[in-house]
């Protein structure tokens, strides 16, 4: 193939290459957010939508009702509904440019597909990417609570501000993407859960909407990126989900519970060398590691999970890391090499 280069895997969660160019361009044309609703209407309005069933509803709710009736018409008429999402009654994208997924493309003789191996697998880019159909948190309860229905939780508090300039003492300051509780327990009652942390990967180079002008230049035909970009592992593994683990991983072993940790196969394959222990008893934090295959029958990609990995902390820290470090006469000898370097410069 003549060249190669990261585009476009999944669009408002359908497949970039079953498109039509009608399709293409209506997605370039489509501007996320200027009607979607915030997380708190969308809890309102099913509030006050049991409460209306039940009749006891009061003359400001009810005017508040319709108010928020209306615009949800407004949202699902303007908006490009998320496929994947499963906390919201009406899922709506709210990713900018809603690109779900990326992959490398190759082209030869005008043919324009993805490249063969784990080099073409699909990295998922928003973390609502993991939820479909909830799988992956059936497969986690399952696993590690011996119940693939547990109940799921999201976005629970873990820490809060001991108050400082910009949050009060006792504020939430971070939170766990999803807790899941096994059985039906009452609130009063024992409880066995295990903590699932998210992450998706950024993308360094050229910005989407550039692809998106070539899209609406082109009247939506295929063709591959203009610009290049590619997975930026270190950002999303070393500066967002190791400070993660760092932080949470430590707690939940003093309470004696599990950290699950989602991420596309990919994004694994792209860690350093991480030594595993081979009985979950052992381990601090459990890899499940996911694909996206392509479904025979047509519409978004199918979520799958390929292999379920046990490490401690220390060694998801190193594999996390990527390298290890130079000796220190390599070390020297490099400060010395730069500074010949930039003293012949000046």
């Amino acid at each position: 193939m003549s060249q190669e280069r990261f585009h476009i895997a999944e669009w408002y969660g359908h497949p970039f290459l079953a498109l039509t160019d009608a399709e293409r361009l209506a997605l370039a044309d489509h501007e996320v957010g200027g009607a979607a609703m915030s997380k708190a209407d969308l809890d309102r309005l099913a509030d006050l939508e049991r409460q209306t069933q039940l009749g006891n509803l009061r003359a400001r709710e009810e005017k508040r009702l319709e108010e928020l009736r209306r615009k949800l018409e407004k949202q699902q008429a303007e908006e490009r509904p998320c496929p994947f999402k499963i906390n919201s009654a009406h899922p709506t994208c709210t990713k900018p440019g809603g690109v779900c997924s990326i992959r490398i493309y190759g082209e030869d003789e005008g043919r324009i597909a993805p490249v063969e191996g784990d080099r073409g697998r699909i990295r998922a880019l928003c973390p609502a990417r993991f939820h479909q159909g909830g799988l992956v948190f059936d497969a986690i309860g399952e696993s590690l609570l011996d119940d693939p229905r547990a109940n799921r939780v999201g976005e629970v508090g873990f820490l809060k501000s001991t108050g400082n300039l910009d949050s009060s003492a006792g504020e939430d300051v971070g939170r766990i993407d999803m807790i899941l509780v096994k059985g039906n327990g009452g609130v009063s009652d024992a409880i066995d859960w295990v903590a699932v942390e998210i992450q998706a990967v950024y993308f360094s180079g050229e910005k989407m909407s550039l692809e998106f002008d070539h899209i609406k230049d082109t009247g939506g035909a295929l063709s591959m990126a203009r610009v290049k970009r590619r997975p930026d592992y270190r950002s999303s593994g070393v500066k967002r989900l190791m400070p993660q683990l760092l932080t949470k991983v430590p707690t939940l072993r003093r309470w004696g519970r599990k950290m699950a940790v989602v991420v596309d196969a990919p994004f694994f394959q792209s860690m350093g060398t991480m030594e595993t222990v081979s009985d979950v008893s052992n381990a601090d934090i459990v890899w499940f590691l996911v694909d996206f295959v392509e479904n025979p029958n047509g519409g978004p990609f199918r979520l799958t999970v390929v292999s379920e990995v046990c490490t401690t902390l220390d060694a998801a820290t190193l594999g996390l890391t990527g390298g290890l470090p130079v000796t220190k006469a390599e070390f020297e000898q490099r400060i010395r090499s730069k500074t010949k370097q930039d003293h012949i410069v000046r």
